[in-house]
């Protein structure tokens, strides 16, 4: 039984990596701050291991404490990283210094793994072709125009650089799927009969349901190649007309009346946001950062090297990943209503 550790393993994708560990039958262990959420993270077959990211040395002890002297974890995922912060050195901090911190502590606990995988993203490589639409591919020269892809790019070179160490790197794209939060804000702006897009040239968008994304993560671990940056995506783009299509299909066929902002409104938008996330003192979803990203014409990307070295497959297309998408954002509502309902039952 190979034993894994998932750093990073609350929120979102966290849950489904973990579950698919489960389902494969390892040893899973998730690495979390002491104030992570354990939502999605309540089979009794997992274990956990309290980390703290801003000390090497504490999270070396920390390591070293989870198992018997001398036993280590087989493999690592590391899966944690911030894509919004209030402030923008924050990027560093998370999504570069702790990578680095964890490299550190594993050296010195005499902990490296046999394999380990670096979730990274696509906005590390930068604005692709905006003209012929060519598509991101695995082997581009990084070019990053935001803060976040530039962290992203800081900790691969971490990883490239460390002598011993047997790494693998996912570019996913747009990862979606149930309780994820930035793309339901679109599916509840449709449910509602709107669609906001910037921009008045072509987008192409691409998408990668979040459980395809963990099985990929396993069938690279097993079968993939160290040393590799993979491109990881349903092998098709979709238009801003086509995903508004799918959503309203999915909701039951509502009518949605399309609203399309010029980028300098959709810029000013951004940094009244952000100033506004700062004023309240947490992340905005829009900020001028999010701003370079939703511009970008084109996300089509190429995940063929994934496919010959792994055999990867997007096995839910767009249509299907977003059928269960709001499928689950259903459920959450009606369970939402029920208990506002029980509550104030409970009053009267």
């Amino acid at each position: 039984m190979k034993r894994v550790l998932i750093i990073g393993a609350g929120g979102f994708i966290g849950g489904f990596i973990a579950e698919e560990s489960l389902r494969r039958g390892y040893d899973t262990w998730c690495g979390v701050r002491p104030s992570t959420s354990r939502r999605f993270l309540s089979d009794p077959r997992l274990h956990f291991v309290e980390l703290d990211y801003d000390s090497p040395s504490a999270m070396a002890r920390q390591l070293r404490g989870a198992l018997p002297e001398g036993e280590k974890w087989d493999w690592i995922v590391y899966n944690l990283g911030a894509t919004k912060v209030m402030v923008y050195s924050d990027f560093n901090r998370i999504n570069y210094q702790y990578l680095r911190h964890t490299i550190e502590a594993l050296e010195t606990a005499a902990m490296m793994p046999a394999r380990f995988l670096y979730m990274s993203s696509l906005s590390a490589l930068g604005p692709c072709d905006e003209k012929n639409y060519e598509p991101y591919r695995a082997g581009m020269i990084p070019c990053p125009d935001t803060r976040y892809g530039t962290s992203k790019i800081k900790a691969e070179t971490v990883l490239e650089t460390t002598p011993g160490l047997d790494w693998i790197i996912f570019r996913p794209t747009g990862v979606y799927g149930p309780h994820e939060q930035d793309y339901l804000m679109m599916v509840k702006c449709i449910d509602r009969h709107w669609d906001f897009g910037i921009g008045f040239r072509k987008q192409l968008l691409t998408f990668i349901y979040v459980e395809d994304l963990a099985t990929a993560i396993f069938d690279a671990l097993e079968r993939g190649k160290t040393g590799k940056k993979y491109i990881i995506s349903e092998p098709r783009a979709y238009t801003q007309k086509e995903f508004r299509r799918i959503v309203s299909d999915a909701l039951g066929g509502k009518w949605v009346i399309p609203v399309r902002l010029p980028l300098w409104m959709a810029k000013a938008a951004s940094v009244v946001a952000e100033k506004y996330g700062v004023f309240q003192m947490k992340p905005s979803t829009l900020n001028t950062d999010k701003y370079k990203i939703m511009k970008q014409r084109n996300w089509n990307a190429d995940p063929s090297e994934a496919q010959a070295d792994f055999g990867f497959v997007a096995r839910h297309s767009l249509p299907e990943g977003i059928r269960l998408t709001v499928e689950a954002y259903r459920r959450d509502v009606e369970i939402a209503r029920a208990a506002k309902k029980a509550g104030k039952g409970g009053k009267e």
